[in-house]
């Protein structure tokens, strides 16, 4: 487990060095392929610890999915049966989806509840 910013910032560099020999990542006998795992678990734990990632707003969300699905505001708004300036409304933050509307989105753009919910 690391414990401090001194050891993680020294085991990222011992994972850089490795990664420099292709042997440590395509050969799962190799020593250095059981360390570069080892180090890489533990890097992952302590950064989900200290450097988690927040969940996207559900502005952020929509208009990610919107871009994903090529999908503009008019054709947004009849996927989730809403108008189009409601739809400007939430893209703005001027107002927030009634429950049925949040699980509209939800469901027809695969955003996670909890995005949606704000919770």
């Amino acid at each position: 487990m690391i414990k401090t910013k001194k050891e993680y910032q020294v085991i990222i560099d011992r994972i850089e060095c490795l990664l420099k020999d292709a042997e440590n990542i395509e050969n799962t006998n190799a020593k250095g392929y059981i360390e570069l795992n080892f180090l890489s678990d533990m890097v992952a734990d302590y950064e989900e610890k200290n450097y988690p990632i927040p969940l996207p707003t559900l502005i952020d969300a929509i208009k990610i999915r919107m871009q994903e699905m090529k999908l503009n505001q008019v054709k947004l708004s009849h996927l989730i049966g809403v108008s189009t300036s409601r739809i400007s409304e939430y893209l703005t933050g001027k107002s927030e989806p009634t429950l049925k509307i949040a699980k509209e989105i939800s469901t027809k753009l695969s955003i996670d509840p909890a995005i949606v919910l704000g919770v």
